[in-house]
């Protein structure tokens, strides 16, 4: 896996990181790919299309979570993007709710080899699911390929607070699923995302409570 690659990505997207998150970032492609033969965790087989599509597809949305202490990823797989976020972000509390025991149990094994401190995987159904450790809403809540819009923001809205950014990872600008957003929610800002070495569109877009 290229670490080269890595940190030409890291340095394009112009992202200020701790000074071994690229280290820690490919330990957990690495382990990610050799959990992958067996548990099937994602599609992508190749390592460069690993550090493109996962792991520097995810670090574009880190300028956009300035002020966030607390966020929930929901259904992120093999950890993404919340492992990579709370690599590169200790500051930052992560709780990832997984549907898919396999999937959890993975997460788990990567907070304890990377000893990430700052993550903790749940097995749980997003819309079942409330933290026991704090009655307060979450900064955020993101989904990376998740669901239509309107589902994600129906089964996480008993999580979200007045000041809770709902933060949804999307493709091409989904115009027919914002439009079909539930009562009580608004599109509070669509930002157009730009991944190094990814021809493809990316879109960030950000709901909150009306």
């Amino acid at each position: 896996m290229s670490a080269a690659s890595l940190q030409k990505g890291i340095a394009a997207l112009d992202l200020a990181l701790p000074a071994d998150s690229a280290e820690r970032l490919l330990a957990f492609g690495r382990l990610l790919m050799k959990w992958n033969k067996v548990y099937n965790l994602t599609a992508i087989r190749d390592e460069g299309q690993l550090i493109t599509h996962h792991l520097l597809d995810s670090l574009s949305v880190l300028p956009h979570l300035d002020g966030l202490t607390r966020l929930v990823d929901v259904g992120s797989g093999g950890g993404l993007p919340g492992i990579v976020l709370a690599l590169c972000r200790p500051d930052l509390q992560v709780d990832s709710v997984e549907t898919v025991q396999k999937k959890s149990t993975f997460q788990n094994q990567a907070k304890i080899e990377l000893k990430l401190a700052n993550f903790r995987a749940h097995h749980a159904r997003i819309e079942a699911w409330q933290p026991a450790y704090t009655p307060e809403a979450p900064d955020g809540i993101i989904s990376r390929a998740f669901a239509d819009l309107a589902d994600f923001v129906n089964l996480t809205a008993h999580l979200a607070g007045p000041d809770t950014r709902l933060l949804a990872m999307k493709g091409v600008y989904p115009e027919d699923e914002i439009a079909r957003l539930p009562a009580g929610f608004r599109l509070e800002q669509a930002i157009r995302l730009s991944v190094p070495g990814l021809d493809a569109e990316r879109h960030l877009l950000i709901v909150k409570r009306i």
